[in-house]
């Protein structure tokens, strides 16, 4: 049985295995040397069996010699019997001896013992027939002839016993040292099996129970809330193994389910982190507004603007600006908590740009590129405004030159970009820094500015699409402008 077979059985098989298997071992050693032993207690009982043999045959010499005297002593029929008797017990004893020709001292033996009993025999059956004739001196004559036999066979059988005993007896002990090393082979055999079989069940009993350790080691830990407990390697196929895999799939899960709610409340507690800044731009945004409403610094110079346009072109040129100046405020008034689209915002910075132009006669040039398809997209209120406002006043105002702004849509990758863009004094590095970061500390509370400044404005931007890089600022240096660029997202993406 391979190793990936074993592993693979179940906890029910393996029992039967390490139980069975060393019985059926153990049963089939000890029949083994029970044949072996058995075969040789019958060799033993051979050895013998020859010195037997020449005993049986020795005492039937003897019988038949008696009986023979004793017919020729009595002449009675009974006597006769019991010769006929002894004769045929000789004679089938005798047919064991075979008349061989080998020059074995054994063998040469057995085969005088074998020619001199048939003489013997012969002998004998002519004293009887003598007796029964009545021929006293033949009978004689027979009978001192077969005694003389007798007395040799005996002599020859006595001498063919000692040799086969002194034989056997050398078997005996070569089978006797056999049967020794034979119980001494037993007894190693089960001192061994004994050993395999304790280590066999160890073993068992290991592959069993370090599984189990392990799981309930990993079990302990992560009820205790420790799920970077390193989880056991389910090496079986077997119930262990199973439940070691289910468990440490519950485990992953418990642990993936735990990090996703985990990540679910985060995202949550930032929603509403998110909503709560937002709210309270909002507000601070209503109140900015609100104070550039009653500002009485841009209230004057608006109403001066308006009457001095009044006097110098007539009422027509007036009404339309003071129409746009409503526009204006309107807007401020109505969108200050909406979400808009970007052509809504665009058409204010057009009336802002018409009120300032009014303002300073028309000096600002400004310019639009705009990709009609792309003013859906959705946009916070009050973003392009102060962006153009923070261009004029810290970009052109002050400048020499022609004073130029450009405002800009087109779309970038995934991206509606709206560019607003100055040729007016530029910002420094250090400057562009600290605006993104928002540690920038600018002027929100002079005259002419709504209120709303540009940190306000990107802070409101990352929450409303979630990311950080939805404002960019460019200037190559000293006098070569300042470009603003926002990174908006479409509506389907954002969502």
């Amino acid at each position: 049985m391979s190793k990936h077979t074993f592993k693979s059985l179940s906890l029910r098989k393996k029992m039967i295995i390490v139980f069975c298997l060393p019985t059926i071992l153990l049963f089939m050693v000890n029949m083994t040397l029970y044949l072996g032993t058995s075969r040789m207690l019958v060799n033993l009982d051979e050895i013998y069996a020859s010195n037997t043999s020449l005993t049986e045959m020795n005492q039937a010499l003897d019988s038949l010699h008696s009986a023979t005297a004793d017919y020729l002593g009595t002449k009675t029929s009974d006597a006769l019997e019991a010769y006929y008797i002894a004769e045929q017990d000789y004679r089938d004893i005798l047919d064991v001896l075979e008349d061989n020709n080998d020059e074995n001292d054994s063998r040469v033996l057995e085969r005088n013992i074998k020619r001199l009993s048939d003489n013997y025999v012969t002998l004998t059956n002519q004293a009887v027939e003598s007796k029964r004739g009545g021929n006293v001196e033949k009978y004689k004559g027979y009978y001192e002839k077969a005694s003389r036999l007798y007395d040799y066979i005996g002599a020859n059988i006595t001498s063919l016993n000692n040799q086969q005993f002194v034989n056997n007896s050398k078997s005996y002990s070569t089978m006797m040292s056999a049967l020794q090393t034979i119980e001494e082979l037993n007894i190693f055999t089960l001192v061994l099996i004994g050993l395999a079989n304790l280590s066999f069940v160890v073993l068992i009993a290991s592959t069993i129970t370090e599984p189990l350790i392990k799981l309930s080691s990993a079990a302990n830990r992560v009820s205790n809330g420790d799920f970077e407990v390193s989880l056991p390697v389910a090496v079986n196929n077997d119930e262990i193994g199973v439940v070691t895999r289910a468990f440490n799939k519950m485990v992953v899960s418990l642990k993936e389910y735990i990090t996703k709610l985990t990540e679910s409340m985060e995202t949550e507690r930032k929603l509403k982190e998110n909503e709560l800044i937002m709210a309270n731009h909002v507000k601070d945004a209503e109140l900015k507004y609100l104070q550039s409403q009653i500002n009485p610094h841009f209230l004057f110079n608006t109403l001066n603007a308006g009457a001095q346009l009044a006097m110098m072109e007539g009422a027509d040129r007036t009404s339309e600006y003071m129409h746009n100046v409503a526009n204006f405020f309107r807007y401020n008034i109505k969108k200050n908590k909406d979400v808009v689209t970007l052509k809504e915002e665009i058409e204010l910075v057009d009336i802002y740009i018409y009120i300032i132009n009014v303002r300073f006669a028309g000096e600002i040039q400004f310019e639009k590129n705009v990709d009609e398809s792309l003013l859906n997209v959705q946009i916070p209120s009050m973003i392009l405004q102060p962006i153009v406002e923070n261009s004029i006043n810290y970009g052109v105002r002050n400048i020499e030159w022609a004073k130029k702004i450009e405002l800009s849509v087109y779309a970038l990758g995934d991206y509606v970009c709206v560019s607003i863009k100055d040729n007016g004094i530029g910002m420094s590095c250090e400057t562009i820094t600290k605006i993104l970061e928002g540690s920038y500390e600018g002027n929100s509370d002079k005259a002419d500015s709504n209120g709303v400044g540009l940190a306000n404005c990107i802070e409101r931007l990352n929450i409303f699409y979630e990311r950080d890089d939805v404002l960019d600022i460019i200037s190559e240096g000293i006098n070569k402008g300042t470009e603003t660029i926002l990174y908006l997202t479409p509506e389907e993406d954002n969502e």
